[in-house]
């Protein structure tokens, strides 16, 4: 299977589960309404078979939604949240640590000599 494909059908794939979930519709429930099998709706949600475009009409349907909002990623997906984390991560630069470490060294310092103060004592 292309990459292509395997992106398109996990697109549609948590879409299914994205929309029934804000109706609340169960899987049983939406296979009911759409006439398949709940093991076709789960392999369907789950990317391992593809639908008919009949089917596809009558989940959009179904999920009170246009058709091509099934094939439409996710605003705030995952994905976009890692990316963003990761960004972050890298433009985070030395001034910044460097400013943490000088906030905290003060502490540090403070609780090693209350330790060697009490250890100091004792073994006294």
């Amino acid at each position: 299977m292309k990459k292509e494909e395997k992106d398109c059908r996990s697109i549609l794939s948590r879409n299914i589960k994205r929309f029934r979930s804000r109706l609340g519709l169960s899987q049983l429930h939406l296979a009911l309404e759409l006439g398949i099998s709940t093991t076709f709706l789960s392999d369907i949600e789950t990317g391992k078979k593809w639908v008919s475009a009949q089917t596809l009409t009558q989940l959009a349907k179904a999920l009170k939604i246009e058709t091509w909002e099934l094939f439409k990623p996710e605003q705030n997906s995952r994905d976009t949240i890692t990316a963003a984390v990761a960004k972050y991560l890298d433009d985070v630069d030395e001034t910044f640590i460097r400013s943490i470490e000088e906030a905290v060294r003060p502490a540090v310092k403070k609780s090693l000599a209350k330790m060697r103060r009490y250890y100091k004592e004792k073994n006294k």
